[in-house]
């Protein structure tokens, strides 16, 4: 079957973005799809924020924290393999490392941060983004 892909909008406030087939998740359903996977890792802190109304860079980030670096792995490894089995996503890229206490996963329109509680409470990305609305927080 030949897939079509359209330039859309699928609501007033978001950006326009590429869809191809009905595999491709709204990027909020993706956002708490990846919130439910942290959830189950035992992340802390996690933070799902709407960035539509203040950047073209996203449409969402998913802010967590894990407590050592193989619990960062762990969140990073199934994040990316849950997504790629249930919507066939592969990030677009990873950027940083466990050991570096912040990992990124990008998938366009949803990032995900990964990181240690001390780096997290450095860059305090939930501030730099106060202008976006939370969406879910999960203690």
């Amino acid at each position: 079957m030949h897939r079509c892909i359209s330039w859309a909008r699928y609501n007033e406030q978001s950006t326009a973005r590429w869809f191809v087939g009905a595999d491709r998740l709204e990027a909020q359903d993706l956002a708490r799809q990846i919130v439910d996977v942290a959830s189950e890792k035992q992340a802390s802190d996690i933070v799902m924020l709407d960035l539509r109304k203040v950047s073209l860079l996203a449409d969402y980030f998913v802010v967590c924290s894990g407590n050592s670096e193989r619990q960062i792995n762990a969140l990073l490894d199934d994040i990316v393999e849950r997504v790629r089995e249930s919507v066939h996503r592969r990030p677009l890229r990873r950027e940083g490392t466990a050991s570096s206490g912040w990992v990124l996963i990008d998938y366009g329109d949803v990032v995900v941060h990964i990181f240690a509680p001390v780096e997290r409470d450095y860059y305090r990305l939930e501030e730099l983004w106060s202008d976006a609305s939370p969406v879910v927080r999960v203690q």
